[in-house]
């Protein structure tokens, strides 16, 4: 019989994600895993079987996560503007709370593996198509409610809003203050 296992697995992977969020994929090593999950190397491999593998694992948590949290604000209750505007503010704040400044681990996957990684890359695609549908939604919304003229097109929209919040959140890792962000999320919200 094989001895019991000494940790959680989703544990493990909540801690692996916070250390591939802060560090990135490629500057994360085996070490800093077995490090921040306080577990042997064999156990690492013959639980998660690779590095890659956990860090696939580490991605699917922080989607499960954090994009999910954003479309439930996304369709949350009151007029659309108003509930678009929260949203990104709550972005913009909570990045620039973040004393890591790790930005959107969504975000940062896609500027350092896309193209070089299938699997990573295919995923974030599937976050981004997520995150986009529910902002095309958002504008159909403000459509239906005479808040956004309907001859605008929703498509196009969420592609753009999208896009915005790609760049905030690259810009939040390197801003002093929410000036600049603000003024994006003005411009943003008064172009529709």
């Amino acid at each position: 019989m094989g001895r019991p296992r000494q940790f959680d697995p989703d544990a493990a992977v909540e801690q692996a994600m916070e250390v591939f969020w802060r560090k990135g994929y490629a500057r994360t090593t085996p070490q800093d895993l077995v490090d921040a999950l306080g577990i042997g190397k064999g156990s690492l491999y013959n639980s998660f079987g690779s590095k890659h593998a956990l860090f696939e694992r580490a991605l699917r948590r922080y989607r499960d996560s954090q994009a999910v949290a954003l479309t439930e604000m996304l369709e949350g209750a009151g007029p659309v503007k108003p509930r678009l505007r929260r949203t990104l503010e709550f972005l913009v704040e909570m990045d620039l709370a973040d004393p890591d400044r790790r930005g959107c681990m969504a975000v940062n996957t896609a500027a350092e593996l896309a193209g070089t990684d299938k699997t990573a890359t295919d995923l974030v695609q599937r976050m981004f198509d997520r995150t986009e549908g529910a902002f095309r939604a958002l504008i159909e919304e403000g459509q239906r409610a005479g808040e956004i003229p309907p001859d605008r097109d929703p498509a196009a929209l969420g592609s753009l809003l999208l896009n915005t919040v790609v760049g905030l959140r690259l810009t939040a890792r390197v801003a002093e203050g929410p000036d600049r962000l603000t003024r994006v999320i003005d411009a943003l919200i008064d172009s529709l």
